[in-house]
């Protein structure tokens, strides 16, 4: 899978996501966020997060330790999806390979 890093200011991420310097700071220390080499400028590995990040800060209140838990948790949820559509995908072919309508493809 192929990883976009975004590079942002702080005032980038004000005007974006509406998030204060202290809140980025408060990401930064929770390990939410890294440090960039320019000051006030933070990378995001992932550029979903970002948002993701912002709304449930905005909306719900949450900690930033909290906000590490849910894109934690989140993130397992997206793997198990991706390995119960690739397990469907393979019971479907040897169903398919058994009723005698296909050949056995290697998904692993």
């Amino acid at each position: 899978m192929e990883m976009h890093v975004l590079t942002l200011t702080f005032q980038e991420c004000s005007a974006r996501y509406g998030l204060d310097a202290l809140a980025l700071q408060d990401f930064l220390r929770a390990g939410l966020l890294r440090s960039a080499p320019t000051p006030d400028t933070v990378i995001v590995d992932e550029p979903d997060d970002l948002p993701r990040l912002a709304r449930l800060h905005h909306e719900l209140g949450l900690a930033p330790e909290a906000l590490d838990v849910i894109l934690a948790m989140r993130q397992r949820l997206v793997h198990l999806q991706a390995l119960l559509a690739n397990e469907t995908a393979r019971a479907r072919q040897l169903e398919n390979f058994l009723r005698g309508s296909g050949a056995v493809e290697d998904f692993g």
